[in-house]
């Protein structure tokens, strides 16, 4: 709503790097790669995340959602 994208994308980087094996993990990928796409408007980063969330967390509901970035 604030359109505070760089801290979301601290925050979620966080979560990953201290939490990479919860339920929340994937989720926080996905969040933290939507922040920099909103800062930067690189839609590559959209499909790197996508490959990032089916190799470390294949199966998620996440990972599901991130597949329409692959090409």
């Amino acid at each position: 709503m604030h359109k505070l994208w760089s801290q979301a994308e601290q925050r979620d980087a966080a979560i990953v790097e201290r939490y990479p094996k919860t339920v929340s993990a994937p989720e926080a990928v996905y969040w933290r790669v939507i922040s920099r796409y909103k800062m930067t408007n690189d839609h590559t980063v959209l499909g790197a995340a996508a490959e990032e969330l089916s190799q470390k967390y294949a199966g998620s509901e996440w990972a599901l959602k991130a597949s329409v970035f692959s090409h």
